[in-house]
């Protein structure tokens, strides 16, 4: 059995996501570590819109490559981890790591090549526009507009809340 394009695309997605991730964990400069777990964010977001789920892609970009990735570059320059130094290795770990990896790769390798159909066939068939962010949009501001504005409300009481306390703080050193 030929693969399909959309599988020989996914397998070459999930390989690029492994990658940076292990290049994130493999990487001794701390920001070219989170550079490499912003590829990877990216790489999962095409996948989210390989599986038509383009709100999740979209949450994917935004938050995590965008604003949790920028709070950890601030955090990395502000605390000066450029480079990170480690001073004893265990020697457990470069055998066990070899390990994992390849019982990950055979795993993979099995899932792919056993019967490539196998797992869609399972799924059961979406209905047109779920996923979509206007569908998103429906259900969370009819059935869950109490919650979203608690949160909202949450959110803005803890923004205010760190602005007073870095300003309370500058006043109280000078």
């Amino acid at each position: 059995m030929t693969p399909t394009p959309d599988l020989i695309i996914f397998s070459l997605l999930a390989a690029l996501a492994i990658a940076s991730a292990v290049m994130t964990l493999a990487s001794r400069q701390a920001v070219y570590s989170a550079l490499f777990l912003v590829f990877n964010f990216l790489v999962i977001a095409v996948l989210f819109l390989l599986l038509h789920a383009p709100f999740i892609a979209l949450i994917q970009i935004t938050v995590y490559a965008g604003a949790i990735m920028v709070l950890f570059l601030f955090v990395i320059m502000l605390l000066g981890l450029q480079s990170l130094h480690t001073e004893s290795k265990l020697r457990w770990q470069a055998p066990s790591a070899v390990i994992l990896a390849l019982i990950l790769v055979g795993t993979l390798a099995y899932a792919l090549f056993r019967e490539p159909g196998a797992a869609a066939a399972l799924l059961p068939p979406l209905q047109s526009g779920f996923g979509s962010p206007a569908e998103v949009g429906q259900v969370l501001f009819n059935q869950y507009l109490v919650p979203f504005e608690i949160t909202s409300v949450l959110l803005l009481v803890a923004m205010v809340g760190a602005i007073f306390l870095s300003t309370f703080k500058r006043k109280s050193s000078e």
